[in-house]
């Protein structure tokens, strides 16, 4: 295990049983869910406060909070009644209780419970869990009313009492165009970290910002940008990662270049937590980061992605190297988290370079023609697969999931596109013969009308 401070080892210690008793649930949660890899809490979620107080009419349901649903799925009561809710979370994630957005528990550790008394109801209504993400995963239950009105299932219910919202999702608007003052992240790739050891500090955020012109998301963050920093290396290297949560949910981080036990570095921590993940970068190539915290897919969609360069030995000089990732935008309401919903059926609104809507077609990179550039991609999904590709020019060179797969020599190879799946990257060298422009695609084109354009200008 790496070494660390101090301070940080007081912020992450954890009692041995607990961590190999989360260990032995969480992995069969991982199992089953496919992408939980540790904890979510909401210290501010929207859920109302904890039910104290009314007078039970002696009706009693043991409710079981699990990863990621909730025992049993439904019950019967009947109307006009208040009945006890004895709740315990048997899960290896802290969950809650919300009952018709009226009632709720607190939030639960593993292993602890609470009893609340709740109604009455004249119509069905739901109850659900408020961490984000895990209802969407199946943490709901009906509450059946026995007795009530024809057409009152949770189904034939308002948006009150399914807990849902009646928000519409943000809509981008294909001919709108940034404001002025709108500024794109810069392409260019930094020169790798001087030194062996680099320490670095990152902080998970939840952060409102435009990801399309006019379009404004909650966007869950390193250092309150998407994708999250650029780091950059050398095999060899390494690297002493001090993630520190100032936001209001649980987030953890995993480094696709590293080679360390997934219970530990990787685990999820809580607001105002921090803890160090060490490791050596072992092998080259362009690597995904993300947060791990389940649902993983969530937090991936919602902005907590990145990308690290760990450089191939005797890498050969250009004029100038990029940097791109690609991903996908699962819009939520003005101002909310992205749709988890949309984001299992992999129903996207958009497919952008570097986190923002055509950022490059409204504001075009500037190159020189005859100079030779390195574009490096990681393709962070979370679904979405790449077929990245420059129009007017031929790739000489293509480095993919750290092997060369194209290098220029006698036999004068050319290749078109760099195809990725999610998670994986690389890089492809190129010239432009002539001024003009150049657009950057995918060439799924079904994508391109969806945000994953951009434009090389070449001699101005």
């Amino acid at each position: 295990m790496s070494d660390q401070s101090s301070d940080t080892t007081t912020a992450i210690s954890r009692d041995t049983s607990w961590r190999v008793t989360t260990l032995v649930v969480a992995v069969g949660a991982l199992i089953v869910s496919l992408v939980a890899l540790g904890s979510s809490e909401s210290k501010d979620n929207g859920a109302p406060k904890p039910s104290t107080s009314a007078v039970s009419s002696g009706i009693e349901i043991d409710i079981e909070l699990a990863d990621f649903l909730i025992k049993p799925s439904s019950i019967d009561v009947p109307a006009g009644k208040t009945f006890t809710l004895r709740v315990s979370n048997t899960g290896a994630l802290p969950h809650d209780l919300v009952v018709d957005g009226v009632h709720s528990t607190k939030m639960l550790d593993p292993g602890s419970s609470q009893t609340i008394i709740v109604g009455p109801f004249d119509i069905s209504v739901e109850a659900w869990c408020s961490v984000p993400g895990h209802k969407e995963m199946g943490m709901k239950m009906a509450i059946n009313v026995i007795g009530a009105p024809d057409g009152s299932s949770p189904d034939a219910a308002n948006g009150a009492h399914m807990g849902g919202t009646t928000s519409e999702n943000a809509v981008i608007d294909p001919q709108a165009k940034p404001a002025s003052t709108w500024q794109s992240r810069d392409p260019v790739l930094a020169a790798a970290l001087s030194g062996t050891v680099h320490e670095i500090t990152l902080e998970a955020t939840e952060t409102v910002m435009e990801v399309a012109p006019g379009v404004m998301q909650e966007m869950w963050t390193f250092n309150n940008q998407v994708p999250g920093p650029i780091l950059r290396g050398k095999v060899g290297d390494v690297f002493r990662i001090t993630l520190v949560n100032k936001g209001a949910l649980g987030h953890s981080i995993d480094f696709h270049a590293s080679m360390v036990a997934w219970d530990d570095e990787m685990r999820t921590i809580q607001p105002g937590e921090s803890l160090v993940y060490e490791y050596t970068a072992k092998f080259a190539g362009a690597f995904m980061y993300h947060c791990g915290t389940g649902p993983a897919l969530h937090h991936i969609g919602n902005g907590m992605y990145g990308a690290i360069i760990i450089d191939p030995p005797d890498l050969a000089p250009v004029t100038n190297e990029f940097v791109l990732t690609q991903s996908e935008l699962y819009l939520g309401p003005v101002g909310k988290p992205g749709d988890l919903t949309k984001m299992i059926n992999n129903d996207f609104d958009a497919v952008v370079f570097n986190g923002y809507y055509n950022q490059y077609f409204f504001n075009p990179i500037k190159v020189i023609a005859g100079e030779r550039y390195r574009l490096w991609l990681v393709n962070d999904g979370p679904s979405e697969n790449s077929a990245f590709h420059i129009v007017g020019t031929v790739f000489d060179t293509v480095y993919k999931e750290g092997a060369y797969l194209l290098q220029p020599d006698k036999s004068t190879g050319g290749a078109q596109v760099l195809d990725l799946q999610p998670a994986q990257g690389g890089f492809v060298e190129f010239i432009f013969a002539e001024d003009g422009l150049y657009p950057i695609v995918t060439h799924k084109f079904s994508n391109v009308g969806k945000g994953a354009l951009g434009l090389f200008s070449v001699g101005g």
